[in-house]
């Protein structure tokens, strides 16, 4: 299993239009926090922020950023683009979780 996170080109194109309309040099900041119906719940955040631990993901125009903290809970995790029936939005494949809940944002290890 890999130690770093990964952003699928879907998700990066995808980001970088949504990146488009905040301000200059924003970048997507995902971090974990304790919560959710499954005991973690992932965060996404615009920034123009970057900390000197931060893991840094450029890919198609898109910056993500993961913090040091957040990094144990999702390495080997690969973000993605989904654009299903059900709708569109970005999915964690983390393969730390034990259980997920239902709506894919809160998950336990």
């Amino acid at each position: 299993m890999s130690d770093t996170v990964t952003v699928t080109e879907r998700a990066a194109q995808r980001i970088a239009k949504i990146l488009d309309t905040e301000p200059p040099g924003s970048m997507l900041r995902i971090s974990v926090e304790g919560g959710g119906c499954s005991g973690f719940q992932y965060k996404f955040d615009f920034t123009t922020d970057r900390n000197d631990d931060d893991l840094v993901i450029e890919k198609a125009g898109a910056t993500v950023l993961v913090d040091e903290i957040s990094l144990p809970y999702m390495a080997g995790t690969e973000l993605d683009w989904v654009d299903d029936l059900i709708g569109s939005a970005f999915k964690l494949q983390n393969p730390n979780a034990t259980a997920n809940c239902g709506c894919g944002t809160s998950f336990s290890v």
